[in-house]
């Protein structure tokens, strides 16, 4: 059974200065990180709960290509791909959502969670603004933001910030291609959000755009005082 949808409460997310801000007040976001198809859905609410119980406010995921597009215009939102149902079920234990949808996310994950279809066309150039990938990016982001949007802040769901792309700049230096990412999420509706651009600390200037915020990816040890 699906959650019953939390009662919609208008929220606003924006940066300040160096701050976040929640309704026009300071806010902390104190996230982990947890992704729905890796996590039993029967799970999921356990997992949530727990999560809120440690403390955090905010659960971050990413949303895997090749889990929702096996094949090539065949969608499956459904079971343990619900990822709308697990936005749901995490907002109603109190918690924030930080979506990450790529189209490339890593993850460790094979081919970084791009459909394997996509390879078919050997002259398809991955990470790109070549016009064939671009193309079935289109398309998977349009199909990604009808289960998205109902879930934005601004519609009363709890996600309040949305990842262009994923550490871009460890792999290449090409703003269009970049714009054409943030571009399509605002198209499909997944942009009146907080956008911003995640990578290592060498690779912010490769891989982020000047009008978004960007966030540094370090590991333990790594970050400089």
């Amino acid at each position: 059974a699906q959650t019953a949808p939390v009662a919609a409460t208008r929220h606003t997310f924006t940066v300040s200065g160096k701050q976040f801000q929640m309704d026009g007040k300071p806010y902390q976001i104190i996230a982990g990180e947890m992704h729905y198809a890796r996590v039993p859905r029967a799970y999921w609410r356990d997992r949530l709960r727990k999560a809120r119980a440690m403390g955090l406010n905010t659960i971050t995921t990413y949303v895997f290509w090749n889990v929702h597009e096996p094949q090539h215009g065949v969608y499956d939102f459904s079971g343990q791909n619900d990822l709308a149902e697990y936005i749901r079920e995490a907002q109603a234990e109190g918690l924030n959502v930080i979506l990450r949808p790529g189209p490339y996310v890593c993850a460790e994950w094979e081919l970084g969670g791009y459909p394997s279809w996509l390879l078919k066309d050997r002259s398809l150039v991955l990470r790109s603004d070549d016009p064939k990938y671009m193309a079935a990016e289109k398309a998977w982001f349009a199909r990604l933001g009808q289960e998205i949007t109902p879930l934005l802040l601004k519609n009363g769901g709890p996600i309040i910030a949305v990842q262009v792309e994923n550490e871009y700049g460890s792999f290449g230096d090409d703003k269009a291609y970049l714009e054409g990412v943030k571009s399509q999420l605002i198209e499909d509706g997944m942009g009146d959000m907080l956008l911003y651009t995640a990578n290592p600390p060498d690779d912010l200037i490769r891989g982020s755009l000047p009008e978004l915020p960007t966030v540094i990816n370090f590991g333990t040890g790594d970050a400089q005082k």
